[in-house]
């Protein structure tokens, strides 16, 4: 019988940040990261990958603390398919905890705007909006918000 629980796991080797790259370039297109680039990513920060059994349902990155505040950044990510299931709650959980354990005493997450899923989850989770931009030549609109407390 197959193991239908969430299972969230390191990323380790090319072949799981091959799949932590799929998830975060099927959720944020715009930014959309080469294989050498997601590498580059996951020697600063902590990836992560969520599996149901043997499929790929989301994926996750922790930035450690920085600056005086000690601000983290936690951002959980779930292919459509398998969203309102508990598993960016089980994602998000998870990485706040991380980011805990690594001192952080404020953290932050990052949105599409056009990702209504994840602005609606954010804010559902108590992170409040704090700056809407496009990076310079673009048109997307990203959202960064904070979570009221800790």
């Amino acid at each position: 019988m197959t193991d239908l629980r969430l299972r969230i796991a390191p990323v380790v080797g090319d072949a799981m940040l091959e799949q932590w790259r799929h998830v975060h370039n099927t959720i944020v297109p715009p930014a959309a990261m080469s294989l050498d680039e997601a590498r580059a990513r996951g020697d600063r920060y902590r990836l992560e990958n969520a599996y149901v059994g043997d499929v790929l349902v989301g994926c996750s990155t922790v930035r450690p603390p920085e600056g005086e505040e000690a601000v983290a950044t936690v951002i959980a990510r779930v292919l459509p398919p398998y969203r309102r299931r508990g598993h960016g709650t089980a994602l998000y959980d998870h990485g706040l905890a991380h980011a805990r354990g690594l001192g952080a005493r404020v953290v932050e997450t990052c949105v599409l705007a056009v990702n209504e899923d994840g602005l609606r989850f954010a804010e559902a989770r108590g992170f409040a909006e704090t700056e809407r931009y496009t990076l310079e030549g673009e048109s997307d609109v990203w959202v960064d918000l904070r979570l009221a407390a800790l």
